[in-house]
């Protein structure tokens, strides 16, 4: 049995243990394009910071390990994808009885003039970080565009770098696809007072270079010069390599509930993967590393042919800017015919927004509540039945965890809880 895989992120490489521990015999293929070893792109920011060296981000740090398991590591662009082979640049042609297609995303630059001269950089490869640590020098000044999820990271590292630091965001908040009208906007009040000028509701327009700056025009008008401009406006699926492949595509690869595509013995994991959602079970992409990670286990089961059904991608985001810790889990924008309680305090910076359907915890939101994020997945996982606690955290939904002893552990009982309440 020979498994090829496509894609060395953490679904890839995943899948390539998951499948060595199942199968001592099998031969294991794991081909990777960017010439460097398996790494965490989630890691890039960090090694921005100088908190870790560039080896801090390989996802296995035993430089013998993938020889240790046999896995064969390829360096290499997959250029077509048959029934039982695939073909690389150099024309070589590798055949599988299984194939995993787990090769990731790419970052997208918006249509500005100007967006490709030199000093507009991705943050989205260790080349990109290369480029990004060269200009970001301290005192330097940095636009960052695009202020969702992994804008907020590399804002982090740019802070860190002592970078005078603007960011620029399209929609009318920060996080947008993350954070409601409330918590977006504390996120930007947070950032601007620790020096961060923050430009929502802005486009860059234009960009152009001169005299090794580089002018950036903007929707309101406004000029400024910057010395390096880094580009994070989102991320798509690597999906252009599959054409002629007649594996069914939408926005990504389309994957049932054991992610495997339409044809029966090649299945598509991590970013590249439209699948399942966990509460409703329409097929989305979730371009997060928790789920990269765990379609990359289930993928190597249902190759091996133990048959494990995804129990479905549950969106969920953790995330510190500067320091504010905020979370997002599930469908925090509510769902039609159910329940939802805020709770506000904006001068301590703190925020959190429960979404429920029937006695379901559904959705939540939080803000500078560093403790519930494990409990809010927790009891959305378990899809946990809370009967009267429901009531208890409509009142009061910071008492999450108890609710959740309550529901789960038997730990405190309802008259506890509504003895606490009077």
């Amino acid at each position: 049995m020979h498994h090829v895989i496509i894609g060395q992120g953490p679904a890839g490489v995943i899948a390539a243990e998951t499948l060595r521990q199942i199968d001592k015999d099998a031969s294991i293929t794991l081909i990777g394009n960017e010439h460097h070893a398996p790494y965490s792109r989630m890691a890039i920011p960090y090694y921005l910071t100088g908190n870790i060296k560039e080896d801090g981000t390989h996802l296995r740090h035993d430089p013998e390990h993938f020889q240790s398991l046999d896995i064969e590591l390829v360096d290499g662009n997959v250029t077509q994808i048959g029934l039982d082979a695939v073909t690389l640049e150099n024309g070589e042609h590798l055949n599988f009885d299984r194939l995993l297609i787990a090769a990731g995303s790419h970052a997208i630059r918006p249509p500005v003039p100007g967006i490709d001269l030199a000093g507009v950089e991705n943050c989205w490869t260790i080349q990109d970080a290369h480029a990004i640590a060269a200009r970001a020098q301290k005192g330097c000044k940095v636009l960052l565009m695009g202020a969702g999820f992994i804008g907020c990271i590399v804002l982090e590292a740019m802070k860190a770098r002592g970078v005078e630091l603007t960011i620029v965001e399209a929609q009318d908040r920060m996080v947008p696809r993350m954070m409601d009208e409330t918590g977006g906007k504390m996120i930007k009040d947070w950032c601007e007072a620790k020096g961060v000028k923050v430009l929502t509701g802005t486009l860059v327009k234009e960009i152009a270079s001169s005299d090794d700056q580089l002018n950036v025009s903007f929707s309101q008008g406004v000029m400024q010069a910057y010395d390096l401009v880094v580009c994070a406006s989102g991320v798509q699926p690597n999906i252009a390599f599959l054409d002629g492949s007649g594996i069914e595509t939408d926005d990504g690869i389309l994957v049932d509930k054991y992610l495997r595509t339409n044809i029966k013995n090649i299945f598509a994991a991590g970013d590249i993967a439209q699948g399942p959602e966990f509460f409703s079970g329409k097929q989305e992409i979730h371009a997060i590393q928790p789920t990269a990670s765990e379609h990359g286990r289930i993928a190597a089961l249902n190759m091996a042919g133990l048959e494990t059904p995804y129990q479905g991608s549950l969106s969920m985001n953790v995330l510190s800017t500067l320091g504010l810790v905020s979370t997002s889990y599930g469908q925090w924008m509510g769902v039609a015919g159910g329940d939802e309680v805020i709770m506000a305090d904006p001068e301590r910076f703190k925020y959190i927004k429960l979404a429920f359907e029937g006695d379901v915890l559904v959705g939540a939101l939080s803000l500078g509540f560093a403790a519930h994020p494990g409990v809010m997945r927790g009891l959305m996982q378990s899809k946990t039945r809370l009967g009267p606690w429901k009531d208890i955290l409509m009142k009061e939904p910071t008492r999450l965890m108890e609710a959740w002893l309550a529901c789960t552990q038997g730990g405190i009982s309802q008259s506890m809880a509504e003895a606490a309440v009077a």
